[in-house]
Parts: structure tokens; sequence; C-alpha cells
């Protein structure tokens, strides 16, 4: 293998590329849920909010196993988040009408209101962050991650 050229400037391949992107989705992630995580009311944990957004966004009345699933993450870790938020009145967990075995997880109107006061919460982190993106690169940026998101999704087990 011969050695490159002092001044040539290698082009890094595709997958190097995505390597970076992954990675820096991964340090944006860490960085935004724990500004979030630190204005959250009620003392709620950006996993506790996580599943009271995906109750509002998707609706309730699934199982903690679909909700596992879904945030890809083991039952027990689930379940543990759940009872958490049991714990603060914001789901009901209540027997499966046709699987008494199962449970199904039932948004309150407190969880509702805590999930809205979650968000109005994060607002002025928010609002800083308008200094680092216009709302046109925003919303050349929504596509393209929209587009990787349902690719990922689809493709959990890869």
């Amino acid at each position: 293998m011969s050695e490159p050229e002092p001044n040539a400037s290698p082009v890094p391949s595709h997958e190097a590329r995505l390597f970076t992107l992954f990675n820096e989705i991964g340090i944006i992630n860490q960085l935004s849920s724990t500004a979030f995580e630190r204005v959250l009311p009620h003392g709620l944990t950006q996993a506790q909010f996580t599943v009271l957004n995906h109750c509002i966004r998707l609706g309730d009345n699934k199982t903690p196993a679909q909700l596992a699933s879904a945030f890809q993450v083991t039952r027990g870790t689930l379940t543990s988040t759940l009872q958490r938020l049991e714990a603060k009145g914001f789901i009901a967990l209540v027997p499966d009408a046709k699987d008494g075995r199962s449970k199904r997880v039932l948004l309150t109107a407190a969880g509702r209101n805590a999930a809205k006061e979650s968000i109005v919460a994060a607002a002025p982190i928010l609002t800083r962050a308008q200094a680092a993106l216009s709302r046109e690169e925003v919303e050349d940026l929504m596509p393209i991650l929209i587009k990787l998101r349902i690719w990922l999704d689809t493709h959990r087990s890869l």
C-alpha cells in the first residue's frame, strides 16, 4: 500500500460520513435531552415524558409490551417508567379486557396536562435554539431527518 501524498485531502467514504452523521445526531440527542430534562416539571424524566408524549401523539391504550417495542427497551425498563408515571397519577394501568393477564396503559387528564406543561417549560430552550438554525434551515432538515427516521424504524431488525 502506498503512502498518501502529504497535501492530498482524502475524501471520506459514504460509510464514514454516515458514521459522522449518526455521531452528531447522538451528541445532539444527549445535549438536547439533558437540557430538556432539566426543565421538566413534576420531577419527570426524559423517559417518562417520552411515554406521555407517545401516548398523546399516537394514542394510548397500548400494552407495556407494545410500548417497550416502540421504545426499543426491555419490558423491565419500561415497567419501571410506567410505575413511576402511575404513582404520579399521569397514567392508569388497567387490566386488558380481552386478556386478563395483560395490562393497558391509559393516559390520565393529569398526564396530558403534565405533557403540555413540559412542552411549555421547553419553550425557552427552543427560543434560544433559533439562534443556531433559521426557520428555513429547520424546514430544509425536516424531510431528511424524517426520511432517515422512517428508514431506521422500518429496518429495526438489521
